[in-house]
Order: structure tokens, then sequence, then C-alpha cells
């Protein structure tokens, strides 16, 4: 199956070489490049990409805005927000609006690759530690949480102590090993707790962990 990616950056020098190593690859193709988040809107409802490269900065919409109205439409594309400086701010919101991980944009073209097959899998791009590093700097400081699409009642208590070692940063081996299950067992709560919140993949249900209080941020040194 080909992947079909839309790049938006408001750089053309990017968004060229982008493109140089996405359709250097016989699973990827690039179809379109967006200078701002308002154009990547228009393009997206055109070519129905599977994945946005998404610059979070650009003029008019930035990055985050036009995450939020991408993922909030139907059959939503997976959003991958790129930028300059590892943690910024501004990424804690584009995850919470719904971006499934983030690149920097030095980011190494085999991995630039490897994160979009990733994503386009229906996984998550933060490894373990980057989310827990990433939502224990930023979180702590955010007062307006968006409401969240799905209850933790509706989980069972197992799926419950799941969740909150995911947000804490454990990998599925190292709950498996917590727990004394499988792996496939770990995956199979995985599965569950996105399908019962409502959510697309692990880092919005970490995201909304914390923003129903399965879990604090650590305080701040």
């Amino acid at each position: 199956m080909t992947i079909k990616v839309l790049i938006a950056d408001d750089q053309a020098l990017v968004r060229s070489g982008f493109r140089m190593i996405l359709e250097s690859r016989d699973d990827l193709t690039v179809v379109g490049e967006a200078a701002d988040g308002e154009q990547a809107i228009r393009l997206a409802a055109q070519t129905r990409p599977d994945v946005v490269l998404m610059d979070v900065r650009m003029p008019g919409l930035d990055g985050v805005a036009a995450t939020a109205r991408l993922t909030a439409a139907p059959d939503a594309p997976r959003v991958i927000i790129l930028t300059t400086y590892d943690l910024e701010q501004p990424l804690y919101a584009a995850l919470r609006a719904g971006a499934s991980g983030f690149l920097l944009k030095d980011v190494r073209p085999a991995d630039l690759v490897e994160a979009i097959r990733v994503v386009a899998g229906g996984d998550a791009l933060l490894a373990p530690t980057a989310t827990r590093r990433l939502l224990d700097r930023f979180l702590v400081t955010d007062v307006t949480p968006a409401a969240p699409a799905g209850s933790l009642d509706r989980l069972t208590e197992r799926e419950r102590e799941v969740l909150t070692l995911i947000a804490r940063g454990a990998s599925n081996a190292e709950i498996a090993d917590r727990l004394v299950v499988s792996e496939t067992t770990v995956k199979t709560h995985v599965s569950a707790i996105l399908r019962k919140l409502e959510v697309r993949d692990r880092v919005q249900a970490v995201v909304l962990a914390y923003d129903l209080g399965l879990v604090r941020p650590r305080p701040s040194s």
C-alpha cells in the first residue's frame, strides 16, 4: 500500500528536501505541498493524505490550529509536527490538538521515512521517554484542558493500571514485565483503552490520562 503524504511548511527548501527523500521510497508518495495552515487544510480535503508533515510555526494559521482542524474531521489524516527546537511549548498544544508525534527538522532521512510508516500504521511516534519528558515539562502549566472524548469509568481496573503505566512512560515490554503478563496481552489492553476512550493512539491516551487526573506531572525541580 502506498502512503500518501502532505507536506506543510512555509520554507520551500524544506518542502523540496522532504519531497526528494519521500519520493525516493516506493511506498511513499507526496500528494501536495502547503506553505501555511489554511492551504494545508484545503489540500488535505482535496488529496486525502494518510499523513501530514506539519510545521509548527507558519504564517497565518499555524501548525497547532491547523492540526486541530484537520484531526477533527472524519477520517482525519495522522499529523506529525515538524519543529526546529526539541520540546518547545507549542508541541504539547499540538499533541493535545490531535498530532500523533513530532520530529525535529534535522531528522535523518531514514528516520523520517520510518516515522511516517509508523504513524500511518496507527502507532504513536513518541518514544516512552519522550512522552514522559514532554508531559512532565508542559502539562503542569496547562490550565485549560480540552473536554475529554472518553471517560475513565469505561475502563476496567487492569486497563486503568495499563494506562497509568503508559502515561508514566512505560513501554509495552516494561508493562508486561511489571504486570507479569505477555506483551500480546498488553497490546490487547492498549487497543481496548484506545477504543473505550475514543482516542487514536497512545499519545492521545496519555494526554487524556493527565487531563482526567489519573496521573499528575512531577513537580518542577
